[in-house]
């Protein structure tokens, strides 16, 4: 590899890593191509080997950097990592045998517990929007999706991942989400008949290694269209603003976990690397109880 490259084609390996060897979501690669973007540019960098000898204290100043530019802990955070990755890859472009980031902690997060929705909430979002469409494929399309997530608690990225391949939808169904990781998640007869009306209502041919949701000039749909169809139906229904596509994902954890399922199956359903992030849905249900304990109990009332 040469000495010195434009920022353009670093950023350009950079996307093509992420988005091919590591198969992250169009979201994720967006913020770490732009974490990177001001790394390079705010440090005068033109090459692997310049971004590869950023130490701590220098990766510090940047951050101090974006602090001031107006950034949360959150997005600090967040930041903090896109760079160690980038580092990372770059150590490993010059075969370094010590491809590690330079060990720097990162801001403190106090983690908020996921939102879920109830169940007749999550059917009567999954029905307004597919009422509201404006084309009956597109209403029976965006049905499907929704109830993908809900029913089967698959990430948006995930579901819009799927190939004309995977029809017609059995039993279960191979995912293969962060990570590359690939998990085998049980599909409901409900979501199968969805999924089955959508692709006999859609103008669009199902091929094989081709998205199977099509927008509606027949390219992949966008998590985007998506996020709007719901934001739409949350507002007709008076939901909070926490009622997001992803929100049906931790119905359906928390939803489980009440049924009494148990936390390795639910780590396992929900391809979570470790099981501290599936963890958390059990304060999500204890949450739930409390508050209606609090709303139910006598005393409460009075």
């Amino acid at each position: 590899m040469s000495g010195q490259e434009s920022s353009a084609d670093m950023l350009e390996q950079w996307k093509n890593y992420l988005e091919q060897d590591r198969r992250r979501s169009p979201h994720t690669v967006l913020a770490y191509l732009a974490a990177a973007n001001l790394l390079i540019e705010r440090n005068g960098l033109d090459s692997w080997g310049g971004l590869a000898k950023l130490d701590a204290a220098s990766i510090r100043l940047h951050l101090a950097d974006r602090r001031a530019d107006g950034l949360g802990n959150s997005s600090t955070a967040r930041e903090l990592s896109a760079i160690k990755a980038v580092i990372k890859f770059a150590r490993a472009q010059l075969g370094l045998s010590d491809a590690n980031a330079p060990r720097i902690r990162g801001p403190r997060i106090k983690k908020g517990l996921p939102r879920p929705i109830t169940p007749d909430d999550a059917t009567n979002i999954a029905d307004l929007v597919e009422a509201t469409a404006t084309d009956n494929w597109i209403g029976a399309r965006d049905r499907a999706v929704l109830l993908l997530l809900y029913g089967a608690g698959l990430r948006i990225a995930e579901a819009l991942s799927l190939k004309g391949s995977d029809i017609p939808l059995g039993d279960t169904l191979s995912v293969t989400g962060k990570g590359n990781k690939q998990r085998i998640v049980p599909i409901l007869p409900i979501i199968g008949e969805a999924v089955g009306e959508y692709v006999a209502a859609s103008p669009w041919p199902v091929v094989s290694e081709e998205a199977l949701f099509r927008g509606a000039k027949g390219g992949p749909l966008s998590q985007g269209m998506v996020q709007k169809a719901m934001a739409k139906a949350r507002i007709a229904l008076g939901l909070p603003a926490t009622a997001t596509p992803h929100a049906l994902r931790h119905s359906f954890a928390t939803h489980l976990l009440g049924a009494g399922a148990d936390l390795r199956s639910l780590q396992e359903l929900l391809g979570h690397a470790s099981l501290g992030s599936t963890q958390i849905y059990t304060k999500v249900d204890a949450a739930t109880l409390l508050d209606t304990y609090r709303h139910a109990h006598p005393r409460e009332k009075d």
